[in-house]
């Protein structure tokens, strides 16, 4: 090997996003990929693999969105990815492991990259609709009441005439 030449690995990675950054889908995937553009990684294979409440409360966080990649990394690379994770307000925790057992066919099994897209989308387009339906449904003063049902009227009527106006106390059958 020349001293040129680098050694390049096929690794595993499991990223764990809190749920705030998870409803903006499309960031959060884009942010894993300039990590791993930061790194010099080939991204080969990447899904989301569960969304979950954790066992217990990471960063004020009680559930969290798991997500797997399978890459190619200069072994040298690995240690930048994980301290970019580290740093980085998206992502509660990152682990890496080793994925040289592993054939390209099993790798390629896990390759859902078009389906995060889709649900990046979708969620963007759910926050949009969400955001213009709060807007439209802002009111100023007090909530307005809804006119009582016949059936409610005719039940407070009786509790109204047990208790003339007036009187501080409701006469006592004894």
């Amino acid at each position: 090997m020349t001293a040129t030449e680098t050694r390049t690995g096929t690794y595993e990675a499991m990223f764990l996003v809190n749920q705030a950054a998870a409803a903006a889908f499309g960031d959060v995937l884009e942010h894993i990929n300039h990590l791993f553009e930061r790194a010099e990684a080939t991204v080969i294979a990447m899904k989301k693999w569960d969304e979950r409440r954790l066992s217990y409360e990471m960063d004020k966080q009680k559930r969290g969105v798991y997500i797997l990649a399978y890459f190619t990394c200069p072994t040298n690379m690995v240690a930048h990815l994980e301290r970019d994770a580290v740093i980085s307000d998206q992502i509660m925790r990152l682990m890496v492991t080793s994925a040289d057992h592993l054939t390209a066919e099993e790798i390629a099994t896990h390759d859902d990259r078009k389906g995060l897209e889709t649900e990046a989308k979708f969620k963007a387009e759910q926050g949009e609709s969400d955001d213009s339906n709060k807007a439209s449904t802002v009111r100023l003063g007090a909530p307005v009441q809804a006119a009582p049902t016949p059936a409610q009227a005719a039940e407070e009527a009786p509790a109204q005439d047990a208790a003339p106006e007036g009187d501080a106390e409701a006469p006592s059958a004894e």
